[in-house]
């Protein structure tokens, strides 16, 4: 499990508000339900995608991969749903922050 705070862009509360996030997984990810406030779905490798907007300036993002992926995946089918699903999630991290996933990472480095 992989669980992270993400800085959200000044002013980009206002394209994730409401329905916007909820409406932004389904159409990135093909799927979501809301289970006590945190928005969950699930795509490829990624077994859940639990997100929640912790305030105005912070997401809270929580990964967990598909148990056990060898056996669910061939060796060449595993790597392109790695890859579709890390580009999926990248996708979806850029437009619920408004930060790259350079922006992201020098962000989290100055943690």
């Amino acid at each position: 499990m992989n669980f992270m705070n993400y800085d959200i862009k000044r002013g980009w509360m206002k394209n994730i508000e409401g329905n916007l996030l909820p409406n932004m997984m389904k159409e990135i990810f093909g799927n979501v339900i809301e289970q006590q406030g945190t928005f969950v779905s699930s795509y490829g490798v990624m077994a859940k995608i639990k997100v929640k907007i912790l305030s105005e300036k912070v997401l809270d993002v929580t990964v967990e991969n598909v148990a056990d992926l060898q056996n669910k995946y061939s060796a060449e089918d595993l790597d392109v749903a790695i890859i579709d699903s890390k580009r999926n999630l990248n996708i979806f991290m850029e437009r619920a922050t408004g930060f790259n996933i350079k922006e992201r990472k020098k962000r989290m480095q100055k943690r």
